[in-house]
């Protein structure tokens, strides 16, 4: 029965494990099929028309599992190729990432919100568009982060040298004013514990996992494909090394699980 098939969630890497949590949160019941192009991440510095290739052979693939909605759990991923996606495949639902532009606007006190994300996401014509409809009394700093993603794909989420990273990237928008920290990568809140310890306390820290997982949650629902009392299985993919996945999985899913991997 189609109520009983599963969600695709996919994105360049392990980050969008932390999206994964939120959709077994929400919806316990349900079956997921994870996919992480660990091959070739990170998406952030290259190409919109690489990443959507790379997206279409995903979704060809997580479609040819049973996928009954596709989730792309990656904010560089959704603004290269979200739309394409829709448009290849205009029945199926499809929640896509976004920085989380409009509630960091509401939420600043100072009137200054920053931005920690891929090069990919704050180039796309998406993260403009936000900007444009969301932030027209704030000001947006923005900081890419490049080799931040490969410290998260390798579990290492407190070392000393992903703190001197993290600080590097953080500082400037401290200096700035910042009073309110967007999250605009899915790998990203991983690093929320040591993110804790590098800001002050009343810097609010903003991601949209719980918003995607909401959203989801309303897709299936009005279209009746919510499972109920189904199974609840994780099945695991990756383009890259198995045992790289397999060995960070304890850190970032909680959970020793097996890994498959994804030709494609």
């Amino acid at each position: 029965m189609a109520d009983a098939a599963p969600i695709g969630v996919f994105d360049s890497g392990v980050g969008g494990l932390s999206v994964l949590h939120e959709i077994r949160a929400r919806l316990p019941h349900e079956s997921l099929i994870y996919l992480a192009d660990c091959g070739h991440v990170p998406y952030g510095e290259k190409t919109p028309e690489y990443i959507r290739t790379r997206c279409r052979a995903i979704a060809e693939f997580l479609l040819s599992r049973g996928a009954k909605a596709l989730v792309l759990a990656c904010n560089t991923a959704t603004a290269a190729a979200a739309a394409d996606l829709r448009e290849l495949y205009p029945q199926l639902p499809i929640v896509a990432m976004e920085p989380a532009v409009k509630p960091a606007a509401e939420a600043t006190r100072s009137g200054v919100v920053g931005v920690l994300a891929t090069t990919g996401t704050l180039k796309s014509a998406r993260f403009a568009a936000l900007l444009d409809r969301f932030a027209g009394d704030v000001r947006v700093v923005t900081q890419p982060c490049p080799g931040l993603v490969e410290r998260i794909e390798a579990g290492d989420l407190k070392s000393p040298q992903t703190r001197e990273l993290l600080q590097g990237y953080v500082a400037p928008l401290l200096n700035e004013g910042c009073d309110t920290l967007i999250l605009g990568c899915t790998h990203y809140p991983f690093l929320r514990p040591l993110l804790r310890e590098l800001v002050p306390a009343d810097i609010s820290l903003i991601d949209t996992g719980a918003a995607v997982a909401r959203q989801l949650q309303r897709l299936l629902g009005s279209r009746d494909l919510l499972a109920e009392g189904a199974a609840r299985k994780t099945e695991l993919w990756t383009s890259g090394a198995v045992e790289s996945l397999e060995r960070v999985l304890p850190v970032l899913w909680g959970a020793e699980e097996p890994v498959n991997f994804f030709p494609g």
